[in-house]
């Protein structure tokens, strides 16, 4: 398992949830954070009781402009992105007459679940591979056959797509670009019927950022991973084939 103490972590969608559980899952292991999301006030006083060092980002994701504006504040902060987190997420609605699913719902669920996370991709990735380490985490979804929520569904089945295409470059850089999928739980997003407490996706969403080599093009089923420890979790994560890139 990777030893992650002193490095830095930009964890997306980090005030509450499923973020904020990943975000304090690294710190636990002396990460240190950037913890982004709408408002600063909101990851405020999460800051506070963190035993690293943190610095806070506000960003709205579905304005593909402050995207951009919040990338250039994170450089200015003059600390290296060395993970990844892109946990946030938006799921527009759910449309029991899905004949009537409106454009609206594609388009907002692909700025925010999509486009956003792959332009922080972009952004960062180049400057891993400049340093020859990295380790990137784009969250994904298991929904199918549910046409109720295309518009997120869709946005997520492209996001799993750009991020293993993009990994097939990766080979030999140091970094690595993996997806996770937390199962339904019982977030703002899953809302409070969901099967799943959000503790259960620890440590299932976090272990591609502790993996030693740099394998890309997995998907890591965090529920498959719920009650294991941190180090068997990953011990179980690296034995994971992927099957994206061919021999």
């Amino acid at each position: 398992m990777l030893e992650l103490n002193g490095k830095w972590a930009l964890v997306t969608g980090a005030a509450r949830g499923i973020g904020r559980l990943a975000a304090q899952t690294l710190a636990d292991h002396g990460c240190n954070l950037i913890l982004l999301s709408r408002d600063t006030a909101h990851t405020a006083e999460f800051a506070k009781s963190l035993p690293v060092e943190v610095r806070e980002i506000a960003c709205e994701l579905s304005d593909l402009s402050a995207v951009e504006r919040a990338a250039a504040d994170i450089d200015a902060l003059n600390v290296p992105v060395d993970i990844l987190l892109n946990n946030a997420g938006m799921q527009i609605a759910y449309r029991t007459d899905y004949w009537a699913t409106p454009a609206d719902d594609y388009e907002i669920s692909f700025r925010i679940n999509t486009v956003a996370p792959m332009m922080l991709c972009y952004h960062f990735i180049p400057k891993m591979i400049a340093r020859g380490f990295g380790r990137v985490v784009n969250t994904t979804s298991g929904i199918a056959l549910e046409p109720e929520q295309a518009g997120y569904s869709a946005s997520k089945a492209a996001l799993n797509k750009v991020s293993i295409d993009l990994g097939s470059k990766l080979k030999g850089t140091g970094v690595a670009i993996n997806l996770t999928d937390p199962g339904w739980c019982r977030t703002d997003l899953g809302g409070p019927h969901a099967p799943n407490a959000p503790e259960s996706a620890i440590p299932g969403v976090v272990v591609g950022a502790f993996i030693e080599q740099p394998v890309s093009g997995r998907i890591f089923t965090a529920q498959d991973f719920c009650g294991m420890t941190l180090e068997a979790a990953v011990r179980r994560a690296e034995t994971i084939p992927c099957d994206a890139y061919g021999a």
